[in-house]
């Protein structure tokens, strides 16, 4: 690191399995791992001593004392902004891991604890940072594909009945809803990452083959402010899993079929006729860089190491938070929502479901 910069300080709150991924992201992208923050003690232990924590502790408040420029959130997702406004009052900027927040109303609460304690909250959404992501931005950009025009957006997982038999999965007040938040999340990301602005949203979700008070399922048709219309599903209940995303422009399609995270070689690109010239420009470009935790933390750890905004803001998460409400909103009420439909004295702002129990009269999986 160069004399205007320093080695940031951080602390990993929740030591369960998506903290394996944020210990050694961090560790590639230069951080000093500094404490290990779990209310479990023996966890905490195991996990420091795995990752190569050298000290633990039972609070956000103890572990501030060790002088923390950063801490990374990877517990259940309700207690994701709590503890985000509890880190920025200590003093520590953040990372959350997805969904940042379980609405927009307290998407909204931790832009104002931005404002107030001057402290930054980053959203992992790392499906924007992988090579093939940048390199299909930058031909957006240029121009050279033409206009978006259709395509679709699909997370088809697998998750069985002892999935979400753990206590906190698959309950509006813990995860915030079903695949729609806590698994498609990060594909129709990439998708408004890309395509920008959306306009409108009509949806359908269900409870079709597990217990969960959440759906398990969802299907979307989303209108863009460009006027290109997608397609998005988001399903834990698909045999053969796989994640897909497929952009149809005017002079080329290019798509991108993975699982849990891409490289170079998960993305197709298919010219138009009479543009197969396009063909050199997706090939050409730097060197692949997989999507993943890793390639995010490397940009919000240059950023907090000289003092600059890191990525993806608040402001950047909310276009993709407020898809997810608006899909559950148009499911549940059966009507189409607009962008910017759902603000303040909108049941929906408060709670993805909206507190109108929709698939309580359903009858239950068997």
């Amino acid at each position: 690191m160069t004399k205007a910069q320093h080695r940031p300080r951080v602390g990993i709150v929740g030591t369960g399995g998506i903290a394996h991924a944020h210990a050694e992201a961090l560790k590639l992208a230069g951080a000093e791992l500094v404490v290990a923050v779990d209310i479990a003690p023996r966890r905490a232990t195991e996990f420091a001593e795995k990752v190569g924590v050298a000290q633990t502790a039972p609070t956000l408040a103890a572990a501030a004392e060790t002088e923390l420029d950063l801490v990374a959130v990877c517990t259940p997702p309700s207690s994701h902004a709590p503890l985000a406004l509890e880190a920025m009052a200590l003093g520590m900027d953040v990372v959350l891991e997805k969904p940042p927040a379980l609405s927009l109303r307290q998407l909204r609460g931790l832009q104002e604890a931005e404002l107030a304690t001057g402290r930054r909250v980053s959203c992992i959404f790392q499906h924007r940072f992988g090579t093939g992501a940048r390199k299909l931005a930058d031909l957006q950009e240029s121009g050279v594909l033409g206009s978006p025009l259709t395509g679709f957006c699909n997370t088809l997982w697998f998750r069985d009945q002892a999935y979400f038999d753990v206590p906190w999965r698959g309950q509006w007040d813990v995860e915030g809803g079903g695949p729609t938040m806590g698994h498609g999340i990060h594909q129709f990301d990439l998708l408004l990452h890309l395509w920008g602005p959306w306009q409108e949203v009509t949806a359908f979700a269900g409870k079709l083959a597990r217990r969960t008070e959440t759906e398990d399922v969802s299907t979307a048709i989303v209108r863009f402010e460009s006027g290109a219309l997608t397609t998005v599903i988001n399903s834990v209940i698909s045999p053969r899993e796989t994640s897909q995303l497929r952009f149809d422009y005017e002079h080329a399609t290019v798509e991108l079929e993975h699982l849990y995270g891409y490289d170079d070689s998960n993305w197709r690109f298919t010219p138009a006729p009479g543009q197969e010239h396009l063909a050199a420009a997706w090939t050409d470009g730097p060197a692949s860089t997989p999507s993943g935790h890793s390639a995010q933390y490397a940009r919000i750890i240059e950023a907090v190491s000289t003092g600059t905004v890191p990525p993806v803001t608040l402001a950047d998460a909310w276009p993709t938070m407020e898809l997810a409400a608006a899909t559950y909103a148009s499911a549940i009420t059966g009507e189409t929502v607009r962008r910017g439909d759902i603000t303040e004295g909108n049941p929906f702002f408060d709670r993805a479901d909206g507190r109108l129990e929709p698939w309580k009269l359903e009858k239950s999986p068997a």
